[in-house]
């Protein structure tokens, strides 16, 4: 008799409880959507517009890319010129530095650093002040023209970086998709800027030519892992200087909107 009776109301209590969180749980749904804005990116607002698209590009998220659009040739323009570039530049710098802290150099002549060259250690800036700061598509002749000249100036902030490595007793190689034959104007434009001391300069070979920059790039470290090197970190501003295989223990990337490089 006794449990003909507690069942009901056990029935009944749970149905009751079902009942209460559910009204609970819409009123909590119910509370906050008239209150959450509407963050559509307006279609006239080139400046959010802009750096929406360069938080993109610089993430990854905006795939292969071949110039700038129109609309952000302004904002890139700003960008590259102003404070905001060197600031980004200084932030990733620092964040190497913290990690360098945490490597223990073993002394053995086989701690190193990858660094690649275009928009890392030099800024090819002075020759997009006058090609759209990327907004054209790119032209090889006029970029190496630039090139043999070997005037890009370090940037501040890897210049700063690699003398701390070197001081800390890194090797550090350079690898870079120019090619072979850019060679002495490449080592002369980095004299020029402040660097010395590199283990091994790394350029494209004939063999190279016509590889994805991921794929070659990856199989020059695979060569240095090889030889018994410990690439401990690598800076680089494209993705494809930073991803493959054979990759750095930590990888950093530096800004540049201004083009994209598979």
């Amino acid at each position: 008799m006794g449990p003909a009776i507690k069942l009901p109301l056990l029935s009944i209590t749970l149905h009751f409880l079902i009942l209460i969180s559910h009204a609970f749980a819409q009123s909590i749904i119910q509370i906050s959507p008239h209150k959450i804005p509407d963050r559509k990116i307006r279609v006239d607002d080139d400046g959010l517009y802009c750096d929406s698209w360069r938080f993109s590009v610089e993430t990854n998220d905006a795939g292969i890319w071949s110039y700038i659009p129109s609309r952000c040739v302004k904002f890139v323009q700003d960008y590259m010129t102003g404070d905001r570039y060197s600031s980004d530049s200084d932030v990733v710098s620092e964040f190497c530095l913290d990690f360098i802290k945490t490597v223990n150099v073993s002394g053995d002549g086989k701690d190193a650093w990858v660094f690649d060259i275009d928009e890392t250690l030099l800024t090819n800036l002075p020759y997009y002040v006058v090609h759209g700061f990327g907004s054209e598509i790119f032209d090889e002749k006029s970029f190496d023209d630039w090139v043999d000249l070997a005037e890009a100036p370090a940037l501040p902030a890897s210049l700063n970086l690699y003398n701390e490595l070197k001081q800390l007793g890194f090797k550090i190689f350079l690898l870079t998709g120019r090619s072979e034959f850019q060679r002495n104007a490449t080592v002369k434009n980095l004299l020029f800027s402040g660097y010395s001391g590199w283990e091994k300069l790394i350029l494209r070979s004939h063999l190279d030519q016509g590889k994805p920059a991921t794929v070659y790039k990856s199989e020059k470290r695979l060569e240095l892992v090889n030889e018994g090197y410990r690439i401990h970190g690598s800076s680089g501003d494209q993705w494809s200087d930073l991803q493959g295989f054979a990759v750095a223990e930590r990888s950093f990337k530096l800004p540049n909107p201004m083009y994209y490089i598979a």
